[in-house]
């Protein structure tokens, strides 16, 4: 109801023309929400259809791309993000090899016994996660343990060269051309 102050004589009076507008307003709109619920029938998603849907917004989120994993790096303040991802380049093979594809592994690393990890196993000799994103959560882990002392990229590069890689100087080497090839330092 709808009311409407009279200056003549200081009394609230029922504004009749107001009322009737909002009631047919709202008897409309009724009416319009039947006809749409008669014509276009709502259904709810039955419990296979949810769990598709669930299924499918989780892999979207876990779907791997060059932007998502660079973000990711940023978000968890990895130390050094253009070497890390020079790593993960060249330990996958641009995002290509068997241990990625398969164990979502972008750093080729083993399965770590005496650190937190988030590691599920090992498979194919290298550690094995559910997704990608484990796997940069485990090399944050990897840095925080072993790499807090370190302040520069030099004393990186000598870290991983006699502590990380197989092959060395090469290592370092090669991670300092992908850094280049791709232009990691504009990146981060």
């Amino acid at each position: 109801m709808f009311y409407k102050f009279d200056n003549n004589t200081l009394v609230w009076r029922k504004d009749l023309k107001k009322t009737k507008i909002a009631l047919s307003v709202v008897a409309v709109l009724m009416f319009a929400t039947f006809l749409l619920g008669r014509f276009y029938r709502f259904t709810t998603l039955d419990e296979y259809e949810k769990e598709l849907l669930v299924v499918s917004l989780e892999q979207e989120k876990n779907e791997f791309t060059e932007d998502k994993f660079a973000g990711e790096l940023k978000r968890l303040n990895v130390r050094f993000p253009h070497i890390v991802m020079a790593q993960s380049i060249l330990e996958t093979g641009g995002f290509k090899s068997n241990i990625f594809k398969e164990n979502h592994n972008l750093f080729g690393m083993k399965q770590a016994n005496i650190r937190i990890n988030t590691a599920k196993g090992t498979q194919n000799g290298h550690a094995y996660y559910d997704n990608w994103y484990e796997s940069v959560y485990d090399y944050a882990f990897y840095q925080c343990r072993y790499l807090s002392t370190i302040r520069s990229e030099k004393e990186y590069f000598t870290y991983l060269s006699t502590s990380y890689a197989e092959s060395g100087d090469k290592y370092v080497t090669s991670l300092k051309d992908v850094i280049e090839k791709h232009k990691l330092k504009e990146l981060f």
